[in-house]
């Protein structure tokens, strides 16, 4: 059984605070993310594993720090090993899911091959095939016998429509989901989320539109997320890697969350309520980049 991408990235990350004096990232959530190219999320739980290790220190301020002294001098140009992080193969599914995303800002109307497509990312075709069958399952590429894989087509229309209906649902959620909230983990929300003039420290973490929706204990809203959020999910991400939008999304989050916290409810729906909206600024600002600079 292999092991868990969790496992690998805290193996691999364990081994450079415990070696090397100089790290190739900075020690934040988003740096080290970037790093090992998945999302916050394992992330997130392996800091925690090594803080509770006394490995990492979380500062008051919130800021990572090593406690132990590393026991070698190793520098990235001595070590070769300390230039290639990790191979996580299940990140290829993030790797893929935002190229399709450019291609689907891009109206990309050619068919996506297995084989051409394992050999730009280095590995079998049977893997790249396990990878667009997940990618059909969530909606950004269809199958088409005989073909090949089919991108989905980015149309503004569908994403307003959608916005619409996110907004309705996601607002009950919210409602619904405020007996079930515990404090502590809203807190632990408000810590992933950085919002920053610096922008190496930002942070941003987008696994709280879950946690309400996951308890709002209304099987329908959650259907609806589960069958058409991915797709916009990934889209949304994208618009969101620019360090501006990022600043801008995580004291969207924060505001959110604070409110939540004090359980002001109105100023809480309100800001999601704004957060929300100011998706369609960020992708439509995205598309509109993409055409100018003829991708």
């Amino acid at each position: 059984m292999s092991l868990k991408v969790t496992d690998k990235i805290k193996a691999d990350l364990k081994h450079q605070l415990e070696t090397f004096t100089e790290l190739p990232f900075k020690l934040t959530l988003g740096a080290i993310a970037e790093y090992y190219t998945v999302s916050l999320t394992p992330v997130r739980q392996v800091v925690e594993e090594l803080i509770e290790e006394k490995i990492l220190l979380r500062k008051p301020n919130g800021r990572l720090e090593r406690i132990i002294e590393p026991s070698g001098d190793a520098t990235p140009s001595n070590v070769a090993q300390f230039q290639k992080p990790v191979k996580l193969n299940s990140d290829l599914d993030e790797l893929v899911t935002n190229d399709v995303v450019q291609l689907s800002l891009q109206n990309h109307g050619d068919y996506l091959r297995e084989e051409a497509t394992a050999q730009k990312y280095n590995t079998g075709r049977t893997i790249m095939r396990q990878v667009f069958s997940r990618l059909a399952g969530a909606g950004l590429i269809e199958h088409v016998p005989r073909c090949g894989w089919k991108v989905r087509t980015f149309r503004e229309k569908d994403m307003l429509d959608y916005l619409e209906i996110r907004e309705i649902l996601e607002v009950k959620a919210l409602e619904l989901a405020r007996p079930y909230f515990i404090r502590e983990e809203l807190e632990r929300f408000l810590e992933g989320n950085i919002s920053s003039d610096d922008p190496t420290m930002v942070e941003l973490d987008n696994d709280l539109h879950n946690y309400w929706i996951n308890r709002c204990d209304n099987w329908y809203i959650q259907d609806f997320f589960n069958r058409h959020s991915a797709f916009y999910t990934a889209l949304f991400d994208y618009a969101a890697l620019g360090e501006k939008v990022k600043t801008e999304m995580a004291q969207e989050h924060r505001d959110i969350l604070e409110h939540l916290i004090t359980e002001d409810w109105k100023k809480a729906e309100k800001a999601l309520i704004k957060h929300i909206r100011d998706q369609r600024q960020n992708v439509m600002r995205l598309v509109q980049f993409k055409k100018r600079n003829s991708f």
